[in-house]
């Protein structure tokens, strides 16, 4: 179909030839045709990106590095092992049971989950903390994973006009188109978040998940009226809270949508998770994040000197996590100061993270997941 942009281009281009030659003879007038003719071909060769699912793993695989890069990663196989479990028997009740899903969990206090394309999944142990049992984390994750299935970060980089690309062109063939796409991913995910549909589309696909396999599709909305008490205080949306519905309103039609189709599943599994996840809630006055202006941040408020390393503690609450290493677009001389204090830092997403962005990889057999099913009482 031809369009607007093509026509005026097309016009241009007869007005151009109708004109007489200027002072610098017809030559140069022709010169300029050609020119201006290499335009309207440059112009309508650009097209939408288009992503391949290899190179959507490809992208993820990338836009996760990042934000590892960005929070370090938890060094504890035990907890990598249970939150793969929970997920994978999610994603092999989603629509892309195919896809190498992936858990991670973030060596942050904030509370904050991402999921990046190709089926990487992130969750903070902070959120960890504050979530009390297995329906509470299925419900998370299953949020995660509709993002992944109903590719939602894909459909919104395919509208930025820094990633469009040319008719022969191929998002694995172009070192720089691929580093436009991830960086527009990663901003997508961790900077700017997904609109409103987004967000109801994953909370009512991502209960409706959970509940097919046999959790108390509650968990989502009981683990976000908690987030919802623990950040009262707090003036801005933060965290979950940036991108998100109006938290009421999301929590009102969470229970609406249980009601209207009827999902009755019950299994909670609270031992299960305390057993395995002992984290304890950082309150988020007392969440230390990336000094403002010294990650791109915006602000003024005074910076303090990174304390000595502390490694994370489990039952007794958390020490102040080392300052990561520089990667993700993240500089180096990054410091630290309190969440409260640091205007214009949001200290869910802002906050510091872990120095070792290292992934622990979990190996999973078709017997792990039937046992663990099996004792949870699952589908």
């Amino acid at each position: 179909m031809t369009t607007l942009r093509t026509i005026t281009f097309v016009l241009g281009l007869a007005a151009f030839a109708a004109a007489p030659a200027a002072a610098g003879g017809a030559g140069e007038q022709l010169g300029g045709l050609g020119k201006l003719g290499s335009m309207v071909k440059k112009a309508n060769d650009l097209r939408e990106l288009q992503v391949t699912d290899k190179e959507e793993q490809e992208l993820g695989a990338a836009v996760s590095e990042r934000i590892r890069a960005r929070y370090g990663v938890v060094q504890d196989a035990g907890v990598h092992r249970y939150v793969s479990l929970v997920g994978t028997v999610l994603a092999q009740a989603s629509s892309r049971p195919d896809l190498p899903w992936t858990f991670i969990v973030l060596d942050t206090d904030g509370v904050n989950a991402f999921a990046a394309p190709g089926g990487y999944v992130h969750i903070t142990r902070g959120a960890l903390a504050l979530i009390q049992n297995e329906a509470e984390l299925a419900g998370v994750l299953g949020h995660e994973l509709v993002h992944v299935t109903e590719k939602h970060t894909i459909r919104s980089i395919q509208k930025s006009k820094s990633v469009q690309m040319g008719a022969s062109e191929t998002l694995s063939g172009s070192a720089d188109l691929l580093e436009r796409a991830v960086t527009a991913t990663y901003d997508n995910i961790v900077e700017k978040g997904f609109g409103r549909a987004e967000e109801n589309e994953s909370d009512e696909k991502g209960i409706a998940l959970a509940n097919a396999v046999g959790y108390a599709p509650g968990g989502l909305g009981a683990f976000l009226a908690r987030l919802k008490e623990r950040n009262a205080a707090s003036k801005e949306k933060r965290g979950l809270f940036a991108s998100h519905p109006e938290m009421q309103s999301r929590l009102d039609n969470l229970t609406k949508e249980i009601a209207s189709r009827k999902m009755t599943s019950t299994a909670t599994l609270a031992d299960r998770y305390t057993k395995t996840i002992t984290y304890t809630p950082t309150p988020i006055t007392e969440i230390a994040t990336v000094a403002a202006g010294s990650a791109g941040l915006t602000g003024g408020e005074e910076k303090t000197e990174a304390k000595p390393a502390e490694e994370p503690k489990k039952k007794g609450g958390f020490g102040l996590g080392r300052l990561m290493p520089t990667g993700g677009g993240e500089k180096q001389q990054a410091q630290v100061s309190g969440s409260g204090s640091a205007r214009g830092v949001d200290p869910e997403k802002d906050a510091r993270g872990g120095s070792n962005p290292r992934p622990v990889p979990v190996k999973l057999a078709a017997a792990d997941l039937a046992r663990f099913k099996k004792e949870g009482g699952l589908k």
